[in-house]
Order: structure tokens, then sequence, then C-alpha cells
């Protein structure tokens, strides 16, 4: 029983870090790459829908975004996804694909890049000590119903210590990393 809560707490502390990934990737560092457009929904018939579901997303050099639309009545509807969206970038549209460039980042944009990306690690790291909390209190819920011997309850507590550490340090590890790419010229 002890040991469920403990993986049931390792995979939600995974999950996570998951979380955390596509937050960092769907952030823009100068390089065109398709995960920039996983959170721009186009209204599709009333249904708000990714771009990757509704079109052929590539980066065929290192600052172009190419999005060639499966049904080409989508295109401007696209472009105003885009245009609406928090990118900054301007999309072109020749009636069959829309290109994207993307400008190099200025040194103030890219200060408040690594802003956003210190935020949201913090809140991964902040989701991940709730998940240790949880496990916690119900480690100690099991020990006050009499299942766990206390010796045990606190060997588990260091165990899901160590998790929380593991991911927690997992979480700064991508949080350099991306900060670092960001603020490369």
């Amino acid at each position: 029983m002890a040991k469920e809560i403990i993986a049931e707490a390792e995979n939600n502390m995974r999950k996570t870090v998951d979380v955390v990934k596509k937050e960092f990737a769907s952030l823009r560092a100068g390089r065109a790459t398709p995960a920039l457009l996983d959170k721009v929904m186009v209204n599709y018939y009333g249904t708000p829908t990714p771009i990757n579901q509704m079109a052929n997303v590539s980066a065929p050099e290192a600052r172009l975004l190419v999005i060639q639309p499966w049904d080409k009545s989508t295109i401007p509807d696209i472009e105003r996804a885009i245009l609406k969206s928090d990118l900054g970038i301007n999309p072109t549209s020749d009636g069959t694909v829309i290109r994207l460039a993307i400008p190099q980042l200025t040194q103030e944009r890219r200060q408040e890049l690594v802003k956003v990306i210190k935020k949201k690690a913090e809140e991964g790291r902040v989701a991940i000590r709730n998940v240790r909390r949880d496990a916690n209190d119900s480690l100690k819920a099991r020990e006050k119903k009499g299942e766990l011997p206390e010796d045990e309850l606190r060997r588990l507590q260091d165990e899901v210590q160590k998790l929380t550490d593991r991911f927690i340090k997992e979480i700064d590890q991508l949080t350099a990393n991306k900060e670092q790419e960001i603020m490369q010229v």
C-alpha cells in the first residue's frame, strides 16, 4: 500500500517535469521550432483546434516556420490566430502555405523570456512540493490507522524527499539549459 503512494508520487512528479518541458519548448528562443505553435488555437468551424492538427508544420531553416494547411480555406483563420497569439510574429501567406519568419530576439526580450522561464520553473517546483506534501499526508494517515510502523513512516518519508530532490534538480537543469539557449546570441 505504501509503495503505491510512493509510485503515484513519482508518477505525478514525472508528469510535472514533462509539463515544464512542454512549457519551455513553446517559448521562443530565436530558433524556429514547430513546438512554438503548440499553444496557438485556431477557430476551426467553431472549435478551438491546435495548428498541428490542421496543417503540416515544418522548420526548413533556423529562422523560418512553414505551415501547410490541409484545407486551404483555413489559411485566413490560422493567420488570425497567430496574430492574436503572444508570439509577436507576423505571418505571410501565398495562398497555399503560411511562412513565419522568426526575428532575432532583442536583449530586452531575452530578459523577459528568462523571467517567464524562471516563473514556470518555480510553478513546477511548487507542484512537485505539493505532490510531496500529499504523499506524506497519505503516509501519515496510514500510520495513524496503525497500518504503518513509525520507523517505516520515516523511511518512506525520506524516500519521498529523495524523489522530490531528484525532480526539482531536473527542473533546475532544464531551466539552466533553456536560459542559456535564450541568452545565446
